[in-house]
């Protein structure tokens, strides 16, 4: 049987280890592909040390386990049911697996699957350990086995590294979607800066948003984003005044239509709450990121305003098509990205990289073939 190099974890809250492993095999409608861009997420050595303790509801596969949640490659090798995909095809994988055979799936919403789970992350209900089971593959390692139902297609035009980029790209997407930013929009991003807010900046602009207003509190990293699109983009550095009153000041007193909630994990719940009272009536805001404290929601107020409150969680293969078609036309600029390139024997080195990085312009990327 013939065998790649993988990066495993054996033990909660450890190293990874380079061991030798088979090399999967395709079943009838999967399609193997050789990772060429493994885009390491910020959150993963948060998920490896304390979830198994702090959050048992979101399992982890069983270990040793190969992490890496949004990979990028071309098709090796394809099932004898896949028709057309192709070998040598550039491809994304989505990571999100689901039952098939649910309730949930057979209706057309596989995200609300009980055993909803990330490939190569961790899953949504204890169902989801078996579905870790059938593919277990994260992006750490030579070759990845997944279904042709979660394959994104890559336009040449795109470096792989841009397009393992597309698991922030597209929680970020679904998220505009949801909350209806289209031509015309006033957007209000927190937490801009980030991973999120920036490719929501990127998509937004692709999206005809009229103006987008961003706050953080890194200045040169808000600086670098308002010249992305100096005549569409206004910055304010978090304490600099109220969020409401300056947004209220730039959209002819009325505030925002949209306010995505992009904040991370040390964020506080006041935060989120000026993002809301900057919204217009009638405004939305959708939540796609990690603020983890209770919201003081007056849902009576809300409700006299007509403010809707939604989440937003992950992704389509549908949307991430959308996105790669943008791309191609060059409406999605993807080109502010930067890479920083691990081998797999590097690959604790990159988590540490992942973790300490400042500001969503930079990928930590494994390149397990290299």
């Amino acid at each position: 049987m013939s065998t790649m190099r993988a990066a495993r974890l054996h033990q909660v809250g450890g190293k990874f280890e380079v061991d030798e492993v088979p090399i999967p095999v395709p079943d009838d409608y999967d399609v193997i592909i050789k990772v060429e861009s493994a885009n390491l997420v910020q959150n993963l050595r948060n998920v490896i040390t304390t979830y198994p303790s702090l959050k048992s509801f979101l399992p982890l596969p069983e270990l040793p386990a190969i992490f890496g949640m949004d990979t990028a490659g071309t098709i090796s090798q394809v099932g004898a049911r896949v028709r057309n995909l192709k070998v040598g095809d550039r491809v994304y994988l989505n990571p999100g697996r689901h039952s098939v055979d649910s309730w949930a799936s057979r209706t057309g919403d596989p995200l609300s699957d009980t055993a909803y789970t990330f490939q190569g992350y961790f899953g949504f209900g204890p169902e989801s350990r078996e579905i870790h089971k059938d593919y277990p593959h994260g992006g750490m390692c030579q070759y990845v086995k997944g279904p042709a139902s979660g394959i994104i297609r890559i336009p040449d035009n795109v470096p792989l590294d841009h397009a393992s980029r597309f698991g922030y790209l597209g929680t970020a997407y679904s998220g505009l979607r949801k909350g209806d930013v289209r031509a015309g929009t006033n957007l209000l991003i927190q937490g801009v800066t980030g991973t999120l807010g920036l490719s929501a900046v990127l998509l937004a602009l692709a999206m005809g948003a009229t103006q987008i207003f961003g706050v953080a509190r890194n200045r040169a990293l808000l600086e670098r984003i308002r010249q992305i699109a100096p005549d569409r983009i206004k910055v304010m550095a978090y304490g600099d005044g109220d969020v409401g009153d300056w947004v209220r000041q730039n959209t002819d007193g009325l505030g925002a239509d949209v306010y995505l909630d992009a904040l991370g994990d040390k964020a506080t719940a006041d935060v989120s709450m000026a993002g809301i009272w900057a919204l217009r009536r009638g405004g939305r805001m959708v939540s796609i990121g990690a603020m983890p404290e209770d919201l003081p929601i007056p849902m009576y107020r809300l409700m006299t305003l007509q403010i809707s409150l939604l989440t937003s969680l992950w992704f389509s293969v549908a949307e991430g098509e959308e996105m790669a078609r943008m791309a191609a036309a060059g409406t999605l600029d993807l080109s502010h990205f930067e890479a920083w390139h691990y081998s797999l024997e590097e690959a604790n080195q990159a988590i540490d990289a992942a973790t300490d990085r400042a500001g969503g312009f930079t990928s930590i990327i494994l390149k397990p073939n290299d």
